[in-house]
């Protein structure tokens, strides 16, 4: 675990405008993995952006336990060094076990504006595959990532019945409150989790949907799933239709300028409702309000989040402790394995030990014993020599656990030592024979 690190920044103390200004866009993301990577003088590297989010995991080498890289990540992120404890207010940084513990929480939910939203979920998988399809993501992230997004599979197993609502049913509750009696469709523009989930509901509410993308080919397969017509961002610029709502969750900055804003608005009967998830924001607020269209940001959803997340909390309340549970096998399996060898080589220099002496006696003091019982006392001095091994090999495995790398390196030197000064014993007794 003390090879994991991360850094990172949320609506739990930074606002959308300050989460936005560290976020990679998507189509820069394949570029600026490998070069995350070196700036940050890491193995391996997860980034992960969201609407009110923005986590860097990385993993060091083995022979290098993680840092705090505020500093780093700040100057990789925004172009310029921080200023004098800028990336220290700004940035939060986790390393060991509360790093593994934070993206355990994250990954459930639990670290979401929402407690026990879903959507996190997959976006941290698709953060993780992107990671792996550009070459950024070893063994170490790799394992983590598993064991977290297995973990959330699990809560959301467990809490299938009771699924809070996220940041997208929030913001459909709006879009039907405000839209109900229209017929006219509402439409979802960009391809994410957040429009994923808002579609589902949407089309369950028999809601008429289109569907908006940069490229057809990404979105067709969906839209036909519901059932509903597809068209680019460029022909929704072109010729924009009559809609009730728009719904936006696309990477990059402003996707609907003043102009098409103001042919919505013409086109439709009452003026439809921006539903905006994007970060940096997909339509600028003061533009939609020159052209007299509602909009609800992030900094708004995230707001109508926060009274019952106290609640959701409280209902969660097994789901962190069968994450503390799972960080507490992972901790010593961790642990247990890296000492692994080292145990191996413990328990074989006890039985060592047993059988030069036993060797030594043979050959003296009980030289006149028949051959079958030279070797019953040889299998009872291996048997001993097991016996006495297992209480410190069983003490160093529990140990391992929460004694630190130095105090651990210590025992073993020590145990070497005194092998040493065994067996040499053993070998000047045999010489003045």
């Amino acid at each position: 675990m003390e090879h994991i690190g991360v850094v990172g920044l949320s609506y739990r103390h930074a606002s959308v405008e300050d989460v936005a200004r560290f976020t990679i866009s998507k189509g820069e993301i394949v570029q600026r993995l490998p070069e995350l990577c070196a700036a940050l003088n890491v193995a391996e590297v997860v980034y992960l952006a969201t609407c009110n989010r923005v986590e860097v995991i990385f993993a060091t080498s083995d022979e290098s336990t993680a840092q705090d890289l505020r500093g780093a990540v700040f100057r990789a992120l925004r172009g310029r060094d921080a200023a004098l404890g800028e990336a220290a207010e700004t940035l939060r940084a986790w390393t060991g076990e509360a790093a593994v513990e934070h993206v355990f929480l994250l990954a459930c939910g639990l670290d979401s504006a929402q407690a026990g939203e879903h959507e996190i979920t997959a976006q941290l998988r698709g953060a993780w595959e992107q990671s792996r399809t550009d070459g950024a993501c070893g063994p170490t992230l790799n394992r983590l990532m598993n064991e977290a997004l297995s973990m959330a599979h699990r809560v959301h197993r467990l809490s299938a019945d009771a699924r809070p609502p996220s940041l997208a049913d929030i913001a459909v509750q709006r879009v039907l409150a405000l839209a109900s009696a229209r017929g006219d469709p509402v439409a979802l523009i960009g391809v994410s989790p957040m429009t994923r989930r808002c579609a589902q509901l949407l089309h369950s509410a028999e809601r008429p949907l289109l569907i908006v993308n940069r490229t057809h080919e990404t979105a067709a397969q969906w839209a036909q799933s519901l059932g509903a017509p597809c068209m680019t961002l460029g022909e929704f610029h072109s010729a924009p239709p009559r809609v009730a709502a728009i719904i936006l969750a696309a990477g990059g900055a402003a996707l609907l300028d003043a102009a098409t804003l103001q042919t919505l608005k013409k086109a439709a009967a009452t003026a439809p409702l921006i539903i905006d998830f994007g970060l940096p924001p997909n339509v600028e607020p003061a533009a939609a309000q020159a052209a007299g269209l509602p909009r609800i940001g992030m900094s708004e959803l995230i707001e109508a989040t926060q009274e019952q997340r106290l609640t959701q909390l409280l209902r969660l309340a097994p789901v962190r402790a069968a994450i503390d549970e799972r960080l507490a096998r992972l901790r010593s399996e961790l642990a247990t394995r890296a000492i692994g060898r080292r145990l191996a080589d413990l328990r074989d220099s006890f039985e060592g030990i047993a059988a030069a002496q036993m060797d030594q006696l043979l050959a003296q003091d009980l030289c006149d014993l028949k051959d079958h019982e030279r070797e019953l006392l040889r299998r009872f001095a291996t048997a001993l020599a097991r016996r006495l091994a297992h209480l410190p090999l069983a003490g160093l495995r529990a140990a391992a656990e929460h004694a630190s790398a130095d105090t651990v390196d210590a025992f073993f030197r020590a145990a070497r030592l005194q092998r040493t000064a065994q067996v040499s014993a053993a070998d000047r007794r045999k010489e003045s024979s």
